[in-house]
């Protein structure tokens, strides 16, 4: 047993299960039973389906901490780079022509870069989507 299925208190059950637990609960007759089977069937066989329900949901969300990271994660990386590629070259620069002694922290931006590239794609992807009539 490792720690965090201590920590959470046991295994950790995804959507598909959850939901089906909750249908199992609610439909009690043999063919209520069958019926949902078969609506939990194809949510097996199409699990794109719900999590772009789930994206769909957080993203419209009035709560930042739901709705928001994506913007956060933009933001944050926008201004790694600001200070990465502009701003720490200029202060490089300026301490150089002043002769001072003085070193400013650098960001490395391996995994930032990567971050945002996956991000742009997904965006590029989606706008492809939209031109074509694919999207709703």
């Amino acid at each position: 047993m490792g720690i965090l299925t201590k920590i959470l208190g046991g295994p950790a059950i995804d959507a598909v299960t959850a939901v089906g637990n909750v249908v199992d609960k609610l439909f009690t007759s043999d063919d209520e039973r069958a019926q949902a089977a078969i609506l939990m069937e194809k949510i097996r066989q199409k699990p794109q389906i719900l999590q772009a329900e789930i994206n769909r949901v957080e993203a419209s969300h009035r709560s930042l901490f739901v709705a928001g990271w994506r913007p956060f994660i933009g933001w944050v990386c926008g201004l790694g780079f600001l200070w990465a590629f502009l701003l720490l070259p200029l202060f490089q620069w300026i301490v150089a022509i002043e002769g001072l002694d003085v070193t400013a922290p650098a960001i490395l931006t391996d995994n930032m870069m990567e971050l945002v590239m996956a991000l742009l794609g997904l965006g590029t992807l989606r706008t492809a989507e939209k031109m074509t009539g694919r999207s709703k």
